[in-house]
């Protein structure tokens, strides 16, 4: 029997964790659990002068297995940042995909994807993962709902709001991130990425801004100032992902499964 499932699932035996499937690719099956031996009915046994027989051989059982299937996405590049960030006001403006947008926190439940089009002829795949918060690793607020759906993205893009309002202090937040995703799983760390500081258009009087943009410089992180809402440096942004995905498809990182 065929059971279809989304692309990028994972499938593990519940009683011994054995990953079973990486299914990473549309159409690609596997097989899970072998069919037992059939029987043989009693039309197999008849003969010229026993036409119909009682006789009749039983099949064999198929193999049982208790199953966890584990839905990771596949994008190109991955938003990680804090809620209320901008993420998915950023990936509303570089793609078709229409998250909910709200001024309260966790207000992304669920990841989004969207298509990014960056030249004439080359795209690529941005997901809009949840908020993360301190303790992600922990699974604090969405947890692991969070840090499992990057595993597979090969560029990260670290959301930052530099608006005047913003609470938290925009160097903190992002060497609060980096500390999620060496907690959650250090390989991550090694992944390149690049820092987006958000909400361009409502920066006040850009100290935020100049002290996120002054420790991104001493540190070589490619840094870029946008504002989803008027446009201001989104271009320059979308063209720095899509010429990073070119290179990492032609020389793939090692991600994790």
């Amino acid at each position: 029997m065929r059971i279809p499932v989304p692309v990028g699932t994972m499938v593990f035996d519940e009683n011994t964790q054995e990953q079973l499937a990486d299914l990473t690719k549309d159409g690609e099956t596997c097989v899970i659990a072998k069919g037992g031996q059939g029987g043989r009915g009693n039309t197999q046994f008849a003969t010229s002068t026993n036409r119909v027989p009682t006789q009749f051989e039983p099949g064999t059982p198929g193999e049982e297995r208790l199953l966890r299937l584990d839905l990771k996405l596949l994008a190109d590049v991955g938003l990680v940042g804090y809620p209320n960030a901008g993420k998915s006001t950023l990936i509303a403006a570089v793609s078709a995909a229409r998250p909910k947008i709200a001024d309260y926190p966790f207000t992304t439940l669920t990841p989004n994807l969207g298509v990014v089009r960056w030249n004439a002829e080359q795209t690529f795949v941005i997901a809009d993962i949840p908020g993360l918060i301190e303790g992600a690793h922990e699974g604090k607020g969405l947890g692991f709902q969070f840090l499992r759906h990057i595993e597979r993205t090969s560029l990260l893009l670290h959301v930052i709001d530099i608006s005047e309002w913003a609470t938290e202090d925009p160097v903190s937040s992002l060497e609060v991130m980096r500390h999620e995703l060496t907690a959650y799983d250090d390989a991550l760390t090694a992944r390149p990425f690049a820092v987006v500081g958000t909400k361009l258009d409502v920066k006040g009087e850009g100290e935020r801004l100049e002290r996120l943009r002054k420790y991104c410089q001493r540190r070589k992180i490619p840094f870029f100032a946008i504002s989803a809402a008027t446009r201001e440096g989104l271009d320059e942004c979308i063209r720095y992902m899509g010429q990073q995905v070119e290179l990492l498809r032609k020389t793939p990182c090692e991600t994790n499964s």
